[in-house]
């Protein structure tokens, strides 16, 4: 069938507030915006993987529940460990070490938390260990924008890095690796 990369709703944080693998909570529209990504979904899952941060296990558990599915959480879903960086404004972040990211993207950790290609490793390993790109299986992974863009990045989608996912959106990606939008 393929695989389904459900971005998680907005979380209950102020816009421009770097978050990564902080734990928040859903925001207050959490069941409407629940109720439209699930409407958005094109096939009823096998398998539910998530991320077990409470803004994607509360998404993952309302389609659990709607599509008698049961879902998984993965430590290895969780979005990228942003270290000291995790909670400041991304405009307060010193511009000399956002450089260094963008200059070495993959590799850079100039906050002290994980790299791009870590973070991305992990997550390539719980899609394997789960089996969730077998042709035969429809899976839902709810997880993260840096999570979808590396695993975007893995299957070969132009500029993965830079894509934009809006919550409660996602990528389907069927058994030949063609990429589409939901919704």
């Amino acid at each position: 069938m393929g695989l389904i990369l459900l971005r998680h709703t907005k979380p209950d944080v102020a816009d421009g507030t770097c978050y990564g693998s902080t734990d928040l909570k859903p925001g207050t529209n959490f069941t409407s915006e629940a109720e439209t990504a699930l409407k958005n979904l094109p096939w009823k899952a096998d398998q539910i993987l998530s991320s077990p941060l409470i803004r994607c296990a509360s998404l993952a558990g309302h389609i659990s529940a709607a599509q008698n599915t049961s879902a998984s959480f993965h430590d290895g879903l969780k979005e990228m460990d942003f270290g000291v960086w995790e909670g400041l404004r991304w405009d307060s972040v010193p511009i000399d070490e956002l450089n260094q990211w963008a200059n070495d993207l993959l590799h850079a950790r100039p906050h002290g938390g994980e790299s791009v290609h870590q973070m991305q490793q992990r997550a390539l390993a719980v899609l394997e260990a789960e089996g969730a790109w077998r042709a035969d299986t429809a899976t839902l992974v709810v997880t993260h924008a840096g999570v979808i863009r590396a695993i975007l990045d893995h299957t070969g989608v132009r500029d993965a890095w830079v894509t934009q996912t809006p919550y409660g959106g996602g990528w389907m990606i069927s058994a030949d690796k063609t990429v589409t939008a939901l919704g």
